[in-house]
């Protein structure tokens, strides 16, 4: 894209100008504490409540700040549900946000040099002129649907919220169809309920945890990290199904090393095993499903050893740890998992998570999963969002359950076509750094070439950025006020995150920027307030509670209005299913043409000379966006690649070599990637940590270290009940020699 219209730009081609520190710049420095956690200083400390953006889990903290406005630490709060008390490494990490002088600093604008395209520094008013006069052109030119948001976190709540005003419903974000969105409709489908977040998974009290291609501790779920070490300790039984010999599996008493994209084939035989060994539990189903004779007739030949042919599980262990589920039960957890678009068929591999954890009599019962509740936050008056004439269920058409926009529809979308009624011109990127989340780069760099306009808000240089025509510094959390934490959990809690220093650089919030966007475009009716604070204190106040209070606690608990958290021996329950009961056999799929139980299909396997691509999370990273994390870069600052001895024996590998990648389409790494060579990985497989190979120099830790596994991932199945992008059906070669000329980063 050297000579596109919209060439990818490094930040770090700027002047001087933009890159100097801002007058708050921090350098990272040791401070002291007692084993409080408090800093050991006469200097007072002050304590501001908040709550956790380095990943989704949203744990509440307080952040401490010192006498020159710095925040210096992060611990968790003693009574959020989230936490109870302990932040993972990435939370404790989190300060690295606020103090990494690699940060974004000013807004900038695309500009051309000498026919050169780069980047100037602009002032927040002539950017967010800019942003609104292009919006309001697209507008009238296409309609506001047009204008499509592409986000994630707290941003994308508020810009949501500035896309609705505008008329616009054509919103995505890459956790849904790039992760959990096939086991909400899987789970939806089985039992009337999506599984949300965080999970309701009663791992404190299970007594059998079966993990399926599900990283727990590498994952760093906080809660459930937490009660698996404790079920652990009380002698739970750990089943872990993976290629990889991963944290869980070391903690486990069985791992079953499966063949990769033979997951359904297992599930189908241990309900097979469950079934016709009689170990379901014939009360539950008899009560609460329906479906059970289909079933039952569906998994008959689904033996363990038909299943062994294809997982390469022996027959023995099936049943074993089919028994093990069994005499557990009903204080047993099939893990749904949460990244789970792996191979197209993923809604129905969750279904068969969901209809093992209806046989096993799991859902709503103590160490199974309970009935979780969360408490309503109420909307902040405003006007009628327009209608809009198209949106993202539109442009999701051909996916019947899909529940949210799908990123890649989006993105096909923007790509001109004749036959499409519903053109997107433009994008604005929120929180999200796509170009490591997105598979198949062709398609998402032809659609950015293709579009009009394009806006992109971050924190950080991310490789994104370089895309776009106006690039907006927003302040990190720890820099801002947010809409109020109110999650699904075992008790309804509310959480507040409040500024506990200013902003550095000339960084802004990211609901300051919708508002003035919003004013721009003659929306201020839906911006009622001059600060966000008002919105959260008129929220709190309708609520019960006051600010005031959350300032003091941070965190505030409800009483459950629901009932129990679990079903009581005999009590009558009614599912959020159309029959109101489990349904074992789904009328609606096969109404739609699918499948009404999961039914095992062969995938394609990697050809002679090629391994096939897995990847995953480490403790201390979330996806892309904390690789330059001054704090936990220093913990891990690069990925590298396992691979098998037997295979490193063949190719004349050795720890610590520098190789390549080549992918069944012939695209190559960017860059490099140390070999690990260890037992704990299939020798069919290779793998790697997500995250890392980022292009951006200026990202001065992160650039141009290990391989980005999504530029790898040119061969999406597409799940065709919702629309997920499985992503596990990519094949790589290992190449010891540099394939490149020296690539500058």
């Amino acid at each position: 894209m050297d000579k596109s219209r919209r060439s990818f730009i490094r930040i770090s081609a700027l002047g001087a100008g933009g890159v100097a520190m801002g007058t708050t710049g921090l350098g990272l420095y040791p401070v002291s504490f007692d084993d409080t956690g408090v800093k050991a200083s006469s200097v007072p400390l002050t304590r501001t409540a908040t709550y956790c953006e380095v990943c989704f889990w949203k744990c509440a903290a307080w952040a401490y700040t010192d006498d020159k406005g710095d925040v210096v630490k992060l611990i968790g709060n003693e009574i959020d549900p989230h936490c109870y008390g302990r932040l993972c490494p990435r939370g404790t990490g989190g300060v690295g946000m606020y103090s990494d002088n690699d940060r974004l600093k000013k807004p900038l604008i695309r500009t051309e040099i000498d026919g050169e395209q780069t980047f100037r520094e602009a002032t927040w008013e002539e950017a967010l002129d800019l942003i609104a006069k292009k919006f309001t052109e697209i507008s009238q030119a296409h309609g506001p649907e047009s204008i499509a948001l592409l986000k994630h976190g707290s941003p994308g709540k508020h810009l949501e919220h500035l896309f609705k005003a505008m008329g616009s419903d054509t919103i995505a974000e890459p956790a849904y169809a790039q992760c959990r969105g096939p086991r909400e409709t899987g789970f939806a489908a089985t039992f009337g309920s999506w599984v949300g977040s965080p999970e309701p998974t009663d791992i404190r009290d299970t007594r059998c945890l079966v993990l399926i291609g599900s990283h727990i501790g590498e994952n760093m779920h906080n809660t459930q990290v937490q009660e698996m070490s404790d079920a652990i300790d009380q002698g739970a039984t750990i089943i872990t199904v993976d290629p990889r010999f991963s944290t869980a599996a070391s903690k486990s008493k069985y791992w079953l090393p499966i063949k990769p994209a033979t997951d359904i084939a297992l599930l189908l035989s241990w309900m097979h095993v469950l079934i016709y060994e009689d170990l379901y539990d014939k009360e539950y189903i008899d009560k609460y499903a329906l479906g059970f004779k289909q079933l039952k007739d569906h998994v008959r030949t689904f033996t363990p050893e038909w299943a062994y042919g294809i997982t390469k599980i022996k027959p023995q262990d099936i049943r074993r740890t089919a028994r093990e589920m069994a005499n557990a039960a009903p204080a047993v957890i099939v893990h749904p998992g949460r990244h789970v678009t792996w191979y197209g068929d993923d809604t129905q591999r969750s279904r068969s998570i969901a209809l093992l954890n209806a046989l096993l009599g799991s859902w709503g019962r103590r160490g199974g999963f309970y009935f979780k509740e969360s408490i309503k936050v109420p909307k902040y008056p405003h006007p009628e969002y327009p209608e809009h004439k198209w949106g993202w269920k539109e442009l999701g058409k051909a996916y019947p359950l899909a529940q949210m926009g799908i990123t890649t529809e989006v993105i096909k979308a923007s790509i001109p076509n004749p036959d499409n009624p519903y053109p997107v011109r433009a994008w604005m990127v929120a929180g999200t750094n796509i170009t490591k989340s997105i598979p198949n780069k062709k398609l998402l760099e032809e659609a950015i070439e293709s579009i009009d306009f394009m806006v992109v808000m971050d924190t950080m240089p991310m490789d994104v950025t370089g895309y776009a025509d106006v690039v907006l510094p927003e302040a990190t959390y720890l820099e801002r006020v947010d809409g109020i934490r109110s999650a699904t959990n075992r008790e309804p809690s509310v959480a507040v995150r409040l500024p506990a220093a200013k902003p550095r650089f000339d960084s802004k919030p990211g609901w300051w920027v919708a508002k003035q966007i919003g004013e721009r475009l003659g929306l201020s009716d839906y911006f009622d307030y001059e600060d966000y604070e008002d919105v959260i204190k008129w929220q709190l106040e309708q609520m019960g509670t006051s600010l005031t209070e959350l300032e003091r606690s941070g965190v505030k608990m409800f009483p459950r209005k629901s009932g129990s958290m679990y079903l009581e021996k005999g009590e009558s329950h009614e599912f959020y299913t159309s029959s109101g009961k489990i349904e074992l056999y789904s009328e609606e799929l096969k109404d739609l043409g699918f499948d009404p139980m999961p039914v095992y299909k062969k995938h394609p396997e990697p050809p002679a000379g090629y391994y096939r691509l897995n990847y995953g999370r480490a403790p201390m990273h979330t996806f892309s966006r904390t690789a330059n994390n001054p704090n936990l870069n220093d913990l891990k600052d690069e990925n590298r690649l396992w691979v098998n001895p037997k295979v490193a024996r063949i190719l004349d590998l050795r720890n610590g070599q520098e190789v390549w990648l080549k992918n069944q389409d012939g695209v190559i790494s960017d860059f490099s990637i140390k070999v690990r060579v260890t037992e704990r990985i299939r020798w069919d497989s290779v793998y790697m940590v997500h995250g890392f190979g980022h292009t951006n120099k200026k990202l001065s830790r992160a650039a141009g270290k290990g391989i980005n596994d999504t530029q790898m991932i040119s061969s999406v199945a597409v799940d065709p009940i919702m629309g997920g992008t499985g992503m596990r059906g990519n094949f790589v070669s290992i190449l010891s020699e540099n394939p490149h000329k020296p690539i500058e980063i």
